[in-house]
């Protein structure tokens, strides 16, 4: 994710259109080639999750209204967590929504200020709301709830929601990231961080999943499934067993990272 900040062909190629699509029920993909950002419709306005990198926001904004929705009916903005690349964008998006921007205690100031430690910076967002662990965003009969799965970032959040697709209800999560992409060890601005790592692993087992999603579409495979969704059959988002494989394997890298450092 690091070299992909600095080095422009990277941001370039993550920051390619994507045709926005329904996933599930009123869950829209309206984010890039490599960084997500996803919609929620309620009757009584919008949920709009992740703003990718500032260069991001405009194509969101017209991946909105290529579906017949409009960035005004946007009532809150959200954050899986406050790196540069799922950041970027969310202050541009605020000034043409009005939204009111929700995000975690760990990440609150680091969006507020637009500085990462390590990472290129990115515009500044106010914060209108801070949450903890367990605090819910409802709009329109729709119920976000948020679980704080630190260790990528110190506030790192993963947000689940139900959805009826098909007469059935479906857990859908958003996943946030457990990629390494600091020290695990002798960490100064982090301490913590691998232990917070493990609790956070240990969390996201215990969640419900059915139809994973995540902050870049890589993790969910989401060409692949719009490949075989245009070939026809059951709705490929829908896949209980794919997110525990996720898991399984971020945690053994985690674990592998982890070990390398100790060794050092």
């Amino acid at each position: 994710m690091a070299v992909a900040q600095s080095n422009s062909a990277a941001r370039m190629a993550w920051n390619k259109p994507v045709k926005p699509f329904r996933i599930a029920g009123n869950i829209y993909y309206v984010g890039m080639a490599g960084v997500s950002s996803f919609l929620v419709v309620t009757p009584a306005g919008d949920i709009l999750l992740d703003g990718g990198l500032p260069e991001s926001a405009a194509p969101i904004e017209r991946n909105i209204a290529a579906l017949g929705f409009h960035v005004r009916d946007v009532k809150y903005l959200l954050n899986s967590h406050a790196h540069y690349d799922h950041c970027g964008g969310l202050a541009k998006l605020k000034r043409e929504s009005g939204a009111q921007m929700i995000a975690s205690q760990g990440d609150a100031p680091a969006l507020a200020s637009g500085d990462q430690p390590g990472f290129s910076s990115a515009p500044a967002v106010k914060v209108d709301r801070i949450i903890d662990d367990g605090a819910t965003v409802t709009l329109g009969g729709v119920l976000l709830t948020a679980h704080i799965t630190p260790g990528h970032t110190k506030g790192c959040t993963t947000w689940t929601m139900p959805v009826t697709e098909g007469g059935r209800k479906y857990n859908v999560l958003f996943y946030c990231s457990t990629s390494v992409v600091d020290n695990l060890v002798n960490n100064r601005n982090y301490p913590n961080i691998a232990a917070d790592y493990e609790a956070s692993f240990q969390k996201l087992r215990a969640l419900p999943c059915d139809i994973f999603l995540g902050s870049h579409p890589g993790f969910f495979n989401m060409d692949e499934k719009l490949r075989r969704r245009a070939a026809g059959g059951p709705n490929p988002f829908i896949d209980p067993a794919e997110y525990r494989a996720f898991v399984d394997h971020s945690e053994q890298d985690f674990r592998a990272a982890l070990k390398k450092q100790t060794v050092k």
